[in-house]
């Protein structure tokens, strides 16, 4: 029988017991000797947000309390830099931010661009050819800026949204009446595309025929409408391992919190992937440890209990 290695010895030896909290939570095994974590990864809807996309009080403490120990904070999202939310943007401990699934990586004391990856224009003319016979629209992303589809804006429950969706897809995203000609014109500049199908079938379907397509495609998804598309360079674990090099921080010193599937390369990638309560099963099965549910301060109970970073004193 194969014996396992050190590291895989260790991480069954951490891996998450089940506690009677009522929330589907985890507590780890011997806390007190783990490696000191020096990185917290975030991503935002679904996770560190509530449903109503503010910042619940217990999880800015936290992470106020987690940054003072000289935890780095990072923000991880599909959103583009321009549509982080404000009060996350005001909170000085979050020093960096992941944005677009991995494409484009910032400073955000100064908006300082370092890293970004964009999609090969034959890629975006694949996209567009496949996508040609009606029924899907888009979204872009160019230089940190969404931009959406006029109609789609106007009214986003038509096409799939969530109804707690819709203020934050109104506020973000730029109008653009012909999106695909837009897409076509900026098809060197572009972060990512998003296509939003509310069909789950000829959602599946596309998706199957984009893996198939031969493009060099980094293909995911955050919530159930839509079709994320962006550089094979691109992904949130690629735009975080980056940044961790960058400031001479280990995965196995990081830690990183998500709630969907564009979340579960980068929550595989480092030692702490937490997925909160309310996460997709794809999501669930990547996680190595579970929190409660965005609702419910998840971050905020995986920073205590899962992490062991105490309140300041």
């Amino acid at each position: 029988m194969r014996q396992p290695g050190k590291r895989e010895t260790e991480r069954n030896r951490l891996q998450p017991v089940r506690k009677g909290c009522g929330h589907g939570c985890f507590r780890m095994q011997e806390r007190k000797k783990r490696m000191k974590v020096r990185c917290i990864a975030l991503d935002l809807d679904g996770t560190t947000l509530t449903d109503a996309k503010t910042v619940s009080e217990a999880n800015r403490e936290a992470l106020e309390d987690a940054a003072a120990g000289g935890v780095c904070i990072v923000v991880a999202s599909g959103r583009t830099v321009d549509s982080i939310p404000d009060a996350v943007k005001a909170m000085d401990c979050i020093e960096y931010a992941v944005t677009s699934n991995g494409a484009a990586v910032y400073r955000l004391q100064d908006r300082a661009c370092l890293r970004r990856v964009t999609l090969e224009r034959r890629a975006v003319e694949a996209v567009l050819a496949l996508t040609g016979g009606g029924g899907v629209t888009c979204e872009a992303f160019v230089d940190g800026i969404p931009y959406g589809q006029a109609d789609y804006v106007e009214d986003p429950v038509r096409f799939g949204a969530a109804p707690y969706a819709v203020e934050y897809i109104q506020t973000t995203r730029r109008k653009v009446g012909d999106i695909r000609q837009f897409i076509l014109e900026n098809s060197d500049r572009l972060d990512g595309v998003d296509l939003i199908i509310p069909e789950d079938e000829k959602r599946c379907g596309l998706r199957e025929a984009l893996a198939g397509c031969g493009e060099r495609l980094y293909i995911t998804s955050s919530v159930r409408n839509r079709i994320e598309l962006s550089s094979p360079e691109a992904g949130k674990a690629s735009g975080l391992l980056f940044l961790l090099k960058r400031l001479g921080i280990s995965p196995e010193e990081t830690a990183a919190f998500g709630d969907a599937d564009n979340d579960m390369d980068m929550l595989k990638a480092v030692r702490w992937g937490i997925a909160v309560a309310n996460a997709s099963e794809g999501c669930l099965r990547a996680a190595a440890f579970r929190t409660r549910s965005n609702q419910e301060d998840g971050v905020a109970w995986g920073i205590r209990e899962i992490l062991g970073i105490p309140e300041r004193q």
